[in-house]
């Protein structure tokens, strides 16, 4: 005669904490490439963009000089002559190039402002830093600007 009475569940034996522990701690340790892997990917990118926009702070602050100069050589050799032999009055003419090649050189200085804190590596920084480091206080109080 066949036996109706239902099956009892296989009895579930408490995990060994011994062999528990050395296989959690094998599971993180081949976890742990993927973890950093992602973290080095993007302080790769970063340093690539951050690369680029030091060559282009540099650059621009190489124009801005450039056009420092420019202004100033303008004013004291080339336009004096030049408006003069026109008919023009130079003073005004002098302050028409000194306010154009001003213009420009603020211009690069405000670009290279703009892209300085790129150099900082902010995605990674926020990547690294735990969100208890940015909920704490400073120990050193606020800062006064």
């Amino acid at each position: 005669m066949l036996d109706d009475a239902p099956a009892s569940p296989p009895h579930e034996e408490p995990p060994d904490e011994d062999v528990s522990l050395p296989k959690a701690v094998g599971a993180l340790f081949a976890d742990l490439p993927g973890l950093l892997t992602d973290r080095v990917h993007l302080l790769s990118l970063e340093l690539q963009r951050a690369t680029g926009a030091l060559g282009q702070m540099v650059a621009l602050g190489l124009l801005a000089a450039i056009l420092l100069a420019t202004a100033w050589t303008a004013l004291w050799v080339g336009l004096a002559a030049a408006f003069l032999a026109v008919g023009l009055a130079w003073p005004w003419i002098v302050l028409l190039v000194l306010f154009v090649n001003i213009a420009a050189a603020v211009w690069a200085v405000l670009r290279v402002k703009a892209l300085a804190p790129l150099l900082a590596l902010p995605a990674t920084l926020r990547q690294l830093t735990s969100s208890e480091a940015l909920e704490r206080p400073d120990p050193r109080g606020p800062l006064d600007d």
